[in-house]
């Protein structure tokens, strides 16, 4: 019996090396990696630049832990709310430490600021988010797998439906100091509100004096087609939770841009992280902010997207998916519920033929390939796809 818990179910692929969009297993066998990482691996495995980054930082220095300071953390934040258009950085490590960050963030300013009695805060949320997996975060999730029996819950959550503007609207009171939602909703299979649901959000928020916090750790950093998913409503966010892509797929790094005036509530001792900001994260992160300056990568997100929703939508005109959602370089589809297959099925099915993705929630998989993918090989993903979808029809 294996010492490892279960706490996941892999497909029965055992990878050992990668490069851009392509994987080896233990056998030597090749396959095209059309998860990413969950956009982790937005720039692909070992992108040379970020390789070569992290190499040079562990000749120097590792780790400092934030009692004393390194030469990269300022330049790092500098040229994070640089290109994200925010005023400050609070470096984390993981996608849900960003989330937490920023709901205490939230939760400061509304006592300090907006004169919510202490312990009263309530933050908004929608039904099918996926945020993380802490005690905070899965006392406001929606799915039973997530949520059931790691009570008691952390109270001050609302959770109302996604895009639905009025709902949101009937659950903000005077103790609301916040509305927590993701531009796109990954996990619950790349789902797309509709295109004034963020707009409308932004104006709720400015009128009622709450803040606007967006989850971003799958949909930022060049997914869409645009650095942050709210470009493309030209939506500002008070705060923005960054992870996965951030760390370029090499290490955890993440954090929280936004408001000066919010996240400086956050004072020596009020909050922090052993590892957050630590010199290799930071040399890390600086290379990701280089490989995203120029905007090239979001350009090939935006034109790959429109050739990968192409021949997605190619696929189900010819019945063998029932809807497509996503946006950019990013996708989520249902295969047909009449057939009784699976989403894990079809995963199986592309692995035998030297593709991976992965299901979410029954008979829906997402695709994320890496934005360096190569046309022609998204082109063979897609067939493939169609290949095993065509392989299970009843």
């Amino acid at each position: 019996m294996s010492a490892l818990v279960h706490n996941y179910e892999p497909l029965h692929v055992v990878l050992s090396r990668g490069e851009g969009a392509w994987v080896h297993d233990t056998s030597g066998r090749r396959y095209l990696d059309l998860l990413a990482g969950y956009s982790a691996l937005n720039f692909g495995h070992r992108h040379p630049a970020l390789v070569a980054a992290v190499h040079t930082q562990l000749d120097r220095l590792t780790l400092t832990s934030r009692a004393f300071e390194h030469p990269l953390l300022e330049p790092f934040a500098d040229a994070l709310t640089r290109l994200t258009g925010t005023e400050r950085f609070l470096p984390m490590n993981t996608g849900a430490e960003a989330v937490e960050t920023a709901i205490k963030a939230a939760r400061r300013w509304g006592y300090l600021v907006r004169g919510v009695p202490d312990g009263e805060a309530t933050i908004v949320v929608a039904a099918g988010n996926f945020h993380g997996r802490t005690t905070t975060i899965t006392s406001f999730s929606t799915d039973p797998d997530a949520h059931d029996h790691f009570g008691p819950y952390t109270p001050g959550f609302r959770v109302v439906p996604y895009d639905d503007i009025e709902a949101v609207r009937a659950a903000i009171d005077a103790t609301t100091v916040a509305v927590l939602v993701e531009p796109v909703q990954g996990e619950a299979g790349v789902v797309v509100p509709t295109p004034g649901y963020l707009p409308a959000l932004r104006a709720l928020c400015d009128v009622t004096g709450t803040m606007l916090v967006l989850d971003e750790v799958q949909s930022g950093l060049g997914r869409t087609g645009t650095t942050l998913a709210a470009q493309l409503s030209d939506v500002r966010a008070d705060l923005t939770c960054l992870g996965k892509a951030l760390g370029g797929g090499i290490l955890p790094v993440s954090g929280v841009v936004g408001r000066a005036d919010v996240l400086d509530l956050l004072t020596p001792g009020t909050h922090g992280s052993t590892f957050g900001g630590n010199p290799l994260a930071c040399a890390v992160g600086l290379a990701v902010v280089g490989l995203l300056e120029p905007g090239d990568l979001q350009e090939r997100a935006r034109t790959l997207g429109a050739r990968l929703h192409d021949g997605l939508d190619e696929l189900r005109r010819a019945g063998l998916l029932d809807a497509v959602r996503g946006v950019g370089l990013w996708a989520g589809v249902d295969v047909p519920d009449a057939w009784g297959v699976t989403g894990r099925a079809v995963c199986e099915a592309m692995a035998g033929r030297g593709v991976l993705a992965k299901e979410t929630h029954g008979r829906t998989l997402r695709l994320a390939p890496p934005l360096t993918i190569r046309s022609e090989d998204l082109d063979h993903g897609i067939a493939i796809l169609g290949e095993s979808l065509e392989s299970l029809r009843p």
